[in-house]
């Protein structure tokens, strides 16, 4: 079968969950509540940190920007699928496969930054709490949250640009509900060698990279607590960061999931249904882990319900 010069593709289609057309209604409502709390409450979420200046510290800094790079993550693919099912059509333009891959890896990849950062201001709060305002200066925190960004916007630039030179035979079937990276080099009939070499590297660098940083970071706050006398003051430190831990925990979770059960074979199927962990089920938890444990939080919603009722 001769290749298709990946200029002249215009469209590809993606399969989504199930063929069966009584099934879409179900997964049209099922994703759409789901979408819809995510948005709600991360919205929820920065509108509570926003206008209370008790608030202002760099833990719901960095809450707030991890709220809104949901809301951002889970608008890359939830709107494209549902379109699709309400119009009874499984196209994407090849533009638009493009523009879903950069902007899925960018927020993706970001929320893995943030999660370090977050890991970070833990460590410093439990292990330094003498010099945490001095270490944890507005200007660090811009700077963390600033090369968060770049790093991840070059790296999505360079994967996307990565892709634009695959070429594409006449199989144009995504077995996935958006666009995936690993889904596109796959389906590719060009050398993707140099794109599994890029996928990989990304992968080791900027998200091991900051897994082990958050893994040393909570290595030191263990070792704090167990110094603490008191069982009280244990519990308390613990408190602070097991919010962010269960966050963390459940994201890097699906995303082993993810990857074992795209690496078996014919499992793109389940590959697609794992995915949904990371890209709509975690961001959609994160509000209410945060909010659940952090009277703050809490007490800040309550003024906002106030006010609308």
């Amino acid at each position: 079968m001769e290749p298709e010069n990946d200029t002249q593709i215009s469209e590809f289609f993606l399969l989504g969950f199930s063929e069966k057309p009584q099934l879409q209604p179900l997964i049209f409502g099922l994703f759409l509540s789901m979408y819809l709390i995510t948005a709600f409450g991360n919205m929820l979420i920065i509108l509570a940190i926003s206008p209370e200046p008790n608030l202002h510290t760099p833990m719901y800094f960095f809450l707030s920007n991890l709220s809104f790079v949901d809301i951002c993550f889970t608008s890359t693919t939830i709107p494209k699928m549902l379109m699709n099912i309400q119009k009874e059509s499984k196209v994407i333009t090849y533009a638009g496969c493009v523009t879903q891959i950069y902007f899925l890896i960018l927020f993706a990849v970001l929320d893995v930054f943030l999660l370090s950062v977050m890991a970070y201001d833990q460590f410093v709060a439990i292990c330094h709490p003498l010099h945490y305002r001095i270490i944890m200066n507005p200007l660090l925190c811009g700077l963390l949250v600033l090369v968060s960004w770049v790093m991840c916007i070059l790296n999505s630039l360079l994967q996307s640009l990565m892709m634009l030179r695959l070429s594409f035979c006449t199989h144009l079937h995504i077995p996935h509900f958006f666009c995936e990276l690993n889904e596109m080099i796959q389906i590719a009939c060009s050398d993707t060698f140099l794109n599994n070499l890029a996928m990989y590297f990304a992968a080791v660098l900027l998200g091991g990279g900051p897994f082990a940083g958050i893994l040393y970071s909570y290595s030191k706050i263990v070792s704090s607590i167990r110094r603490i006398s008191s069982a009280q003051g244990k519990y308390k430190a613990f408190s602070t960061c097991a919010s962010h831990l269960s966050v963390v925990c459940l994201f890097y979770c699906t995303m082993l999931g993810v990857y074992l059960s795209s690496a078996a074979p014919q499992s793109s199927h389940s590959s697609a249904v794992v995915s949904v962990m990371y890209t709509v089920v975690t961001p959609m938890l994160n509000p209410f882990i945060y909010s659940l444990r952090n009277r703050d939080i809490k007490r800040a919603l309550q003024e906002i319900l106030k006010g609308v009722l």
